[in-house]
Order: C-alpha cells, then structure tokens, then sequence
C-alpha cells in the first residue's frame, strides 16, 4: 500500500459491496455489514428524478401511480440500466458511510460480478462504482468471494465446490490454488422462482399475483423436494386478482403444488451443478465427493434444494451454508484485509 493509500485510509473506510439483481449489502472495513437492502430505485418518469431507493422503493413494486416506476436497474446479475445503478450505488455509499467533510476520501470498493459477464458488463459495473464515488473498483467474481467468505480453503490444492443462487444468476465453481477451475453460470436463479410461482397461480387458479406475494410463497411453501415425513406438507392463503372477474380472491396453495411449478427453474441449476461436476478434473471430483459441496446465496435456502442437488449428483453430499446470505459480502469484505498483491491475484481494477 502506498503512503498516499495510507493517508486516505486513516480519514475514509474503504467498503465491500454485494451488487446483487435482488439485494444489496455493502460492508465498511472495521465495521461490519453496514447497508442491506433491496436493489430496487423508484423513478418519477416526468423528471426523471430518483425518488426512493431500497427497503422504500421496494414497497412501491406494483403500487405506483403512472408517473413513477419502481424498477430493479440489475438483471440476471449484470447493469439494464446504468444511470440508474450508478445512483443506487452513490446512496448506498453514501449511506454506509457519509462524506462528513468535503476533503474526505472517497472509498476504495471490492465489489462483487457473476463469473459469467462480459469484459463490457464487468467495464459497467465498474465505472458505475467510480462514478457513484469510489476512488477505486476492484472485482471480484461472486463465487471465489462466496467461497472466501464461507472460509472454504480456496488457496489449497484440495478442491472445493461453491453454488450460489442469488436472484438473477447461479454461480457454480470448482476452486483450488486460489483459482476456479471451472465454473458455469446460469441466469435462472429466485427470480426465475418466483416467475414460476407467478405464472402457476395465472395458470392454475386463474390469479394474478404480485412478485413480493410469490417471494413470500416461495419463503414460506417452497421446495425442491419432498419431505421426509408427508406431515411436513403446508399450505399457505394467497390473495390476489382473479384474472376473469379483476375483482380480489384468496385461494389456498399447498406445497406440492409450489414444488410442482418450481420443477423447470430448479432442474436448470441442478444441470449447471453436474454440467460443472462432469468437467472437474478427476482429482478435485475426489476431493468433492469426500468433502461435499457448499450451497449458498438466497436461492440456497430454498428447502429441499441440497436433498434434490445430492439426489441429482449420486449422493453427493450437499450443505447450506448457516451464512448463505452473507458469504459473498463476507468474502469481498476479506480482500479489503490483505495486501495489494494478494488482493490483486483475486480481484480486477477494471
């Protein structure tokens, strides 16, 4: 690190930011996760002005009068609209940490890419980081920071296996000597979840429902396999529009129902899964089978999904991580701590 880093690093905090296409999280070195939040912006469409962003923004999604639209700038984990995230991306620094002086430093920031973006996708989502006030970007590819921040042995010869389901993309890599060996990503991911949901409840049960209503269906019923015990069956009220009348109506939804309309969505990551385990070297499929395979992200929560992932891969074992939403954060929160020549062996500055 050089003096002038050091100067600055005594007055600004430098940050680590998980740009999901759902949430949010942003980390100050020294304090923790500062900032988790929706990536939602709500925009009066006449001024083109910013009116909300986060939690606020997000209970607007499918309530806003014609004038404003509440939109997620991010999809399938990569920028739709750049002026958009740039501003999303400023008020969320800005709300980590306020610039309390006009001579303060700007932050450098790890921020975290699917590792299946572009060169001009990955270029996007770091010059929105300049532009929103960092003072430098550097990225990281969300399944080694995944992996870092699950504390796997990412720079050992033994191989570990991460999949990370966030809402717009699942990230699966093999990782060893500090490097994926392989890697596939798929932009099916909770937001594809949650379409299934919505289009099963159109399909179905003649009801248009809201995606905040198919999230907490998904939370609540939701699964990729069967239970154990039958018992464990649920339902769960929905209330919605019913498409012929437009008037309100609350059906009941049980879980094998849910399970039954998030079958494509999951049998698509399950095939990234043993696409990429077809392409493990034979040594690190070894030491996968011996040491399993790490489930993570949002997405990774859904229940059932390890069970069905081990079905899937011949008992392969697989466990969710007890910190799948915080990994990816947790893990470019970590590359702030080490030297710059190891920070570089991991992360890009452009």
């Amino acid at each position: 690190m050089s003096l002038f880093d050091r100067l600055f690093d005594r007055w600004g905090s430098d940050m680590a930011i998980d740009l999901g296409t759902a949430n949010t999280l942003v980390a100050v070195r020294g304090q923790g996760i500062v900032v988790e939040e929706p990536s939602v912006v709500a925009i009066e469409k006449n001024e083109n002005r910013v009116l909300a962003v986060g939690t606020d923004a997000k209970e607007m999604l499918g309530r806003t009068p014609s004038n404003i639209v509440a939109m997620r700038p991010l999809k399938d984990g990569v920028i739709a609209d750049f002026d958009v995230t740039e501003a999303m991306l400023r008020y969320f620094i800005n709300k980590a940490q306020p610039r309390r002086w006009p001579w303060q430093p700007k932050p450098r920031v790890v921020i975290c890419v699917p590792s299946g973006v572009t060169s001009v996708e990955k270029r996007a989502v770091f010059e929105a980081t300049i532009t929103a006030g960092a003072r430098q970007a550097f990225l990281i590819e969300e399944p080694m920071a995944a992996a870092i921040g699950a504390e796997l042995p990412v720079e050992n010869p033994t191989g570990s296996m991460v999949v990370d389901i966030g809402g717009g993309t699942t990230e699966v890599a093999v990782i060893a000597l500090g490097g994926i060996v392989v890697s596939k990503s798929v932009r099916v991911a909770g937001d594809e979840f949650n379409e299934a949901i919505i289009e099963y409840c159109k399909n179905a049960h003649n009801l248009a429902i809201g995606e905040n209503t198919a999230e907490n269906i998904k939370k609540a019923i939701g699964s990729a396999a069967e239970p154990d015990d039958p018992a464990d069956e649920s339902s769960a009220e929905v209330r919605g529009r019913d498409n012929v009348t437009g008037l309100p109506r609350t059906v009941i939804l049980e879980s094998e129902e849910i399970r039954r309309a998030l079958k494509k969505p999951v049998d698509e990551v399950v095939k990234a899964v043993r696409d990429a385990l077809d392409e493990t070297p034979p040594d690190l499929a070894a030491d996968i089978m011996g040491y399993g395979i790490l489930l993570t992200g949002g997405g990774g929560l859904l229940k059932g999904l390890d069970k069905r992932i081990s079905y899937e891969t011949k008992e392969v074992f697989v466990y969710v991580s007890p910190t799948a939403l915080y990994n990816v954060v947790n893990g470019c929160s970590r590359m702030l701590e080490v030297s710059d020549s190891l920070r570089q062996s991991y992360t890009r500055s452009r």
